[in-house]
């Protein structure tokens, strides 16, 4: 069994880690990390700690109404994507340990293509 890193827990949530393949798991939010664990296997899991996370960047439609996955931008390791039975009750977890100003919203389909055509444009 896998140690946890934290000392007081604050969320234990159904997920879903997008690493590859899709690994179905609990998150578990605490003071001291962002924690995933894999339901069938336990050795598949993967922890933060909240000085390792760099921004939260969310995926985000119709307007804030729904929020259907989030990743999480480390430092040194890359990032990190998952999603939830509730991810707004995620976020506002989150938001307690990392700096609102480092939640950040991710860029919809067509800021995407906005972003390329001036890209080509001013080439």
């Amino acid at each position: 069994m896998v140690q946890s890193i934290n000392t007081k827990v604050d969320l234990v949530m159904d997920a879903t880690a997008h690493t590859g393949l899709t690994d179905y798991g609990k998150i578990m939010i605490g003071d001291k990390g962002f924690e995933f664990y894999n339901n069938r296997d336990a050795r598949k899991f993967i922890q933060i700690p909240w000085e390792e996370v760099d921004y939260v960047i969310a995926s985000v439609m119709f307007k804030g109404k729904w929020i259907p996955r989030f990743a999480i931008q480390t430092k040194r390791n890359g990032t990190y994507t998952f999603s939830s039975k509730d991810t707004k009750k995620v976020l506002r977890a989150i938001r307690e340990y990392v700096d609102p100003n480092h939640m950040v919203q991710s860029l919809s389909f067509f800021d995407v293509i906005k972003r390329s055509f001036k890209k080509n444009i001013n080439k």
